[in-house]
């Protein structure tokens, strides 16, 4: 169970069933609502949206404990628990770090540090990476990564596979494999197009087979020694950590994945004082991270990465500019010519799930122009990840979600570096490790392939 509907407490309002991109959500208004396990895709909107609550004030402290207890929640947390849900995987977490066998890493994705500090009282959007090292450092992580680095990493691999197949006649248009709900989807519903999957691990996953590859070397240990923990706003993160294939450096690549509200109950359970904190670095080398890393958090982010990367790549020319702003917005889906030299990239954006059918329908009947498009299954990419902190009123999540896409334009732009090919971390790791863009080497750690 990833995520799933507590019969006890649903009121069937249906409400989560109105923002499920898959029509997952089943039962008659006024009923308790099932998930329908062979069409969720687990990305967590149903528990973002859900409105039906246990609290300890109104069904008493007894049936409180009971739910929290069920769900393996820290012993701390005394806010209302809502009838949609997402598993908890603070209890693996925990034990690893109280383990003096296990050496700790933890990565977070690009999303987290615009939306963490929320359930600390913070405005949303507020911009906390210094805050967030340091919270990770105080729980006693061994290292404190980062997934943009991955992000990184993730733009060279699939940028350099993008451009193989739009040179030499692979198969297109090539889509984004960033998304585990999106996988996952075209996985259920379109396997005959799985081919078109960039075979680009997620940088989650590719950040896990690195700590436990590279990582481990830089450390002197072994991958079994490592115990890697990724914090993520996606709830679906859970589900493709656990995916068979994704033990590429020769253990699971990434033991636990938690959301961004888990890792707000662990600071709490562990009585870190939140507005005490004082900004930490992440760790070397793998916490050193581009702005293109960064706005992987938003719709249209990886797109643009692959952008700024991709031109200098083809053209050996600086890219005249950085802010790629015809890939960026929140409509359904957005189309844009790219030139790049003397070649006219043609991609698309999809945003939110339930825009992708015609495009799929589209590329099964051979009629799309395209040579590459971005999905992501929310509905203003990660910074609305199921996994975020929950936005309570529906009048808010509007500007919500302005304000933590905001941020991370602003992070991109007042970092010294923004492209991932110029990050001087990526560049030692190729040197030292991975040779070069799909090597040998890197392929087999940081490519898979789906089934069909």
């Amino acid at each position: 169970m990833i995520v799933a509907i507590d019969q006890n407490i649903c009121t069937g309002c249906r409400e989560c069933a109105q923002v499920c991109p898959v029509s997952a959500i089943e039962g008659e208004q006024g009923k308790p609502q099932t998930i329908n396990t062979a069409r969720c895709v687990m990305c967590g909107q149903c528990v973002q949206k859900c409105k039906s609550y246990v609290s300890i004030l109104e069904h008493g402290s007894d049936a409180y404990e009971r739910v929290k207890k069920e769900r393996n929640l820290p012993e701390s947390v005394t806010e209302p628990l809502f009838a949609a849900h997402a598993v908890c995987n603070l209890d693996k977490v925990m034990a690893a770090l109280k383990d003096p066998k296990k050496f700790t890493v933890v990565q977070c994705a690009p999303a987290v540090r615009v939306a963490l500090a929320e359930d600390f009282g913070e405005e949303p959007g507020t911009l906390v990476p210094g805050k967030m090292a340091a919270a990770l450092h105080k729980l006693g992580f061994d290292r404190v990564y980062d997934t943009n680095f991955a992000a990184d990493v993730t733009i060279m691999e699939e940028g350099t596979e993008l451009i193989e197949r739009v040179t030499k006649g692979g198969v297109l248009p090539m889509f984004t494999s960033c998304c585990p709900a999106w996988v996952k989807f075209l996985e259920n519903t379109y396997p005959e197009l799985t081919d078109h999957l960039s075979s680009a691990k997620s940088p989650q996953q590719i950040g896990g087979a690195i700590f436990k590859s590279y990582g481990a070397k830089l450390e002197n240990k072994g991958g079994e020694d490592i115990f890697s923990v990724s914090v993520m706003p996606c709830t679906c993160k859970a589900f493709e950590c656990e995916r068979p294939e994704m033990k590429d450096s020769g253990f699971q690549d990434v033991d636990a994945a938690i959301t961004t509200r888990d890792l707000a109950w662990l600071i709490k359970e562990k009585k870190i004082n939140w507005d005490e904190l004082e900004e930490m670095e992440f760790d070397r080398p793998c916490g050193v991270y581009s702005g293109a890393g960064t706005i992987f958090g938003v719709t249209g982010g990886v797109m643009e990465a692959a952008i700024r990367t991709g031109y200098e790549l083809i053209t050996g020319e600086k890219i005249p500019e950085l802010d790629v702003t015809a890939v960026r917005g929140t409509d359904g889906v957005r189309r844009a010519d790219i030139r790049i030299g003397e070649l006219t990239l043609r991609v698309g954006i999809v945003t939110g799930l339930k825009n992708i059918v015609p495009v799929l329908e589209a590329v099964k009947a051979g009629t799309i122009n395209l040579d590459f498009i971005e999905v992501m299954t929310c509905p203003e990419g990660c910074i609305s990840g199921g996994g975020q902190p929950k936005l309570l009123m529906d009048t808010e999540v509007e500007a919500a979600y302005k304000q933590r896409r905001d941020s991370l334009y602003e992070h991109d732009r007042e970092l010294p570096c923004r492209k991932s090919h110029e990050n001087p971390a990526i560049k030692k790791l190729y040197d030292e490790f991975l040779d070069e863009p799909g090597s040998s080497v890197a392929h087999h750690l940081l490519h898979t392939t789906y089934c069909n």
